[in-house]
Formats: structure tokens, C-alpha cells, sequence
């Protein structure tokens, strides 16, 4: 059963911005059907993640890293306040913690985190299909992103069954709830 959603996506967006907007109206809309909203704990869709939740009522999750010794990552973001943290000592330990604290995600737009997190999203649900976690592309960008990959990658087939392209907050919750 999903109960716990992680949101991964880039930690610039603006809150005047489309992709934060679009990130906080996903998780207001899965905070008010009962789903804990997970995220990193930075700005960007992490920030936007919570506050959505918050508006919806929800329940919060951080996993986060000191980030002394990575002067490039954004660190924790100070404005966004969730109900419970987790503490990791580096990146690697953060995003498997994140993955390891969520039944599914939903990954927008981002950087090169976000594509570090895609990846991995989709090499685990590889490695333990039928017993995965299932995740959510949020925008249509997407799907032009899958079709490269899927020219020039070597896939076995069941590759493209553990993600759904979805470009509103509703169909995230729709394709959270097939699954």
C-alpha cells in the first residue's frame, strides 16, 4: 500500500515559478487524500512539497545531509519545517534514505540531483520488479526524455512499466491510486 510520497526536483525553482507551483499543488492534493509528503528537506520542489502539505493538512518527512564537505549542494533549507527529520551523513546516504522512506515518487523537472534520483529510482524498481517501487515523471518533457533513452539504452522491456508521465496534480494522485 503507498502511503508515503518523495518528491525529487530542482532545488532553484522559485515560489513564483511554474515547477514549484505545480509541486505544491501535487502535494496539497496528496496531502488531503492521507499521503505523507517526503523530500530532502531543501528549497525548490523540496520546500514546495512541504508547504503543499501543509496547506493540505498533511503529514511532513525530511531526509537530510550537512552538506560541510559538498559546497555545491543547496543544504538544508531553514523555511522548510517538517514534522519529523532524518539525518544522513552524506548524498548517496540521503537519497537511498529518501528512497528507502517512501513507497513511491514523483520526480519533476530538476538538475543533475534530480537526474541522479531518476536514475536510481528506475534501476531499483529494474532490479526488484514486482516487487518495486513504482514512480511518477511529472511533465510531458518527459516523454521525449523516456524515447532517447529508450532509442540509445540497452532495456530488457519491462523497463518503461514502472513509471507513468503525468502533467497535473491529478494525475499524479490517479496514478499513485493504480498502483
Amino acid at each position: 500500500m503507498i502511503k508515503k510520497v518523495a518528491f525529487f526536483g530542482y532545488a532553484d525553482a522559485k515560489p513564483k515559478s511554474k515547477l514549484y507551483q505545480e509541486a505544491w499543488a501535487t502535494a496539497k492534493l496528496l496531502a488531503e487524500h492521507g499521503y505523507i509528503i517526503v523530500n530532502g528537506g531543501g528549497p525548490g520542489v523540496m520546500d514546495a512539497s512541504t508547504q503543499g502539505a501543509i496547506a493540505g493538512r498533511g503529514d511532513t518527512l525530511a531526509v537530510t545531509f550537512d552538506a560541510k564537505d559538498a559546497p555545491g549542494f543547496e543544504g538544508r533549507y531553514s523555511k522548510n519545517v517538517v514534522k519529523r527529520e532524518i539525518k544522513t551523513k552524506n548524498y548517496i546516504e540521503r537519497m537511498f534514505k529518501l528512497m528507502e522512506n517512501s513507497d513511491t515518487f514523483i520526480i519533476f523537472q530538476g538538475g543533475t540531483g534530480t537526474l541522479s534520483e531518476f536514475a536510481t529510482a528506475w534501476v531499483l524498481a529494474r532490479l526488484y520488479y514486482g516487487h518495486h517501487k513504482p514512480f511518477v515523471l511529472y511533465g510531458e518533457f518527459w516523454k521525449e526524455i523516456i524515447k532517447v533513452l529508450a532509442k540509445y539504452m540497452l532495456m530488457r522491456g519491462t523497463e518503461k512499466t514502472v513509471f507513468k508521465v503525468v502533467d497535473t496534480p491529478l494525475a499524479a494522485l490517479e496514478a499513485i491510486k493504480q498502483w
